[in-house]
């Protein structure tokens, strides 16, 4: 029989840093006036630190008084301290430090050979500090990418990015970004953003990464065959990879057609035949990425709305695991007409719908999602004048209203418990084209004025007020 008291091991190991009175190794952290000295035994540093076994017996140390000393400067105090606690003790407590110090800590974990902790950090990180890591993207994005250990975080990054594509591709790094990296990014389906920034900035990755060219020679106006040949060896590997297909035919005109020289002869033919033709490429096979294609919101706003219909906080960062969504344009205002009468032509499906509405003279989007749709046939119905105005919804539990304006103050409002059956009107009773759509009472369109009630039907509600309509589009939510 084995019996195992680690807890009672961790206790004495902890009376030993706290209280012992033989210790042989002082180190000094930090610099500048941050700086602090730690004592410590030799022997533990050793067993417990493998870059601790090497070190306290190079000439990087210093015997003074029968006490080894040992300076590191690139350690702040606070992150020592941790550490220290957690090669005597063996536990890692994270509460109530700062995340850049947590930060600190997963790097200098990997300075120390201290495995154990890679993991652990970095799931820490991403559980209570993911609103840090975007707000410091930059630097927490290249940071990781030079330590193999950080396997999580990078691959948390690389979701974070897919999801708000604007923290890389609009950083001041990007044009250095290591191209493994960027290959990966445009492959891709979920990257969140529009083909011609991608292509807008992958011409700039491009230049940059070419020797010949960079920011000395980036007018493509004074280039010369050999310069165009350079920057199409620089993206060979990259002009697959994107969906020619998603440019307008201004955007083709304007953007694809002056690099015409540095596409590859066959792909650069079927996408002439596409934009003069309609006739869709044959070897282009990447499809679309899953985005939606809406002149109302912007594309990695639609991540949040997914979030929204999953039932996941707005700011959850998904993965390849996650479910994919596509949306599925089936009404535009602007171009089918801002009438309920065309809404329901073309919306009165039993089907999820999502659909967004752009405000006159105002930056606010509001916008409702159903996953039953807004039409339910009923049976056995003599006479709709006989149904009850509350008997004419449909049931939900999925169903909600949010706005926001200008990408910011995103307002989520979920159908309440209590209203679950009032959740969307059935347009089968609608009859005389009353309403466009019917959110529980809360939100309603009547031709092109939209009604935001202070009502009952959903939890936390929006502003109420009447607003003019200036565009309105629906897209049939298909789970891939």
């Amino acid at each position: 029989m084995t019996s195992i008291f680690h807890s009672r091991l961790s206790k004495d190991f902890s009376s030993l840093l706290n209280d012992a009175d033989d210790f042989d190794v002082i180190i000094q952290v930090g610099e500048n006036d941050n700086i602090n000295e730690f004592r410590a035994h030799s022997v533990i540093l050793r067993a417990r630190s493998a870059y601790f076994k090497s070190a306290l017996s190079t000439e990087w140390v210093t015997k003074k008084d029968g006490m080894l000393h040992y300076n590191k400067p690139n350690i702040t105090p606070i992150v020592f301290d941790i550490i220290l606690k957690y090669i005597y003790t063996g536990e890692l407590d994270l509460e109530n430090h700062l995340d850049k110090d947590i930060f600190e800590l997963l790097i200098t974990s990997d300075e120390l050979l201290l495995e154990e902790l890679f993991e652990p950090v970095q799931e820490y990180l991403i559980k209570n500090h993911t609103t840090w890591i975007q707000e410091n993207f930059d630097h927490i994005f290249h940071t990781v990418f030079e330590l193999l250990v950080c396997e999580i975080l990078q691959d948390f990054c690389l979701n974070i990015i897919c999801a708000k594509p604007q923290l890389l591709f609009n950083s001041k790094n990007f044009l250095s970004l290591d191209e493994d990296i960027l290959h990966y990014l445009l492959e891709r389906n979920d990257l969140q953003i529009n083909e011609i920034d991608v292509w807008d900035c992958l011409i700039k990755w491009g230049i940059e990464q070419t020797p010949s060219l960079g920011s000395m020679n980036n007018d493509r106006t004074k280039w010369n065959n050999e310069d165009y040949n350079a920057l199409k060896k620089t993206l060979e590997q990259f002009i697959p990879l994107i969906r020619f297909v998603d440019f307008s035919s201004t955007e083709y005109f304007n953007k694809i057609q002056p690099y015409k020289a540095i596409i590859p002869n066959d792909i650069y033919e079927e996408i002439e035949e596409f934009y003069i033709k309609g006739t869709l490429p044959k070897t282009i096979t990447l499809p679309p990425r899953d985005r939606i294609e809406s002149n109302i919101i912007k594309p990695h706003l639609i991540s949040i709305i997914i979030n929204w219909i999953d039932k996941k906080d707005e700011d959850f960062i998904r993965d390849n695991n996650d479910s994919l969504y596509k949306f599925e344009l089936i009404y535009q205002g602007s171009r089918d007409g801002i009438s309920n009468e065309s809404f329901k032509n073309k919306c009165n499906l039993q089907e999820p719908i999502l659909v967004l509405i752009k405000c006159q003279d105002s930056q606010k989007i509001i916008g409702g999602y159903t996953p039953v749709g807004f039409y339910h046939f009923v049976e056995d119905v003599e006479d709709i004048d006989d149904i009850d105005y509350y008997d004419r919804f449909i049931f939900s539990t999925d169903s909600f209203i949010f706005h926001f304006e200008e990408d910011e103050d995103m307002k989520l409002s979920r159908v309440s418990e209590n209203f679950f059956k009032y959740a969307v009107y059935n347009n089968f009773y609608d009859e005389t084209n009353y309403y466009g759509f019917n959110f529980g009472a809360d939100l309603i369109m009547c031709g092109n004025e939209l009604l935001l009630a202070d009502g009952d039907f959903c939890v936390y509600n929006i502003s109420s007020g009447i607003f003019i309509i200036e565009d309105i589009e629906a897209f049939k939510v298909v789970k891939r």
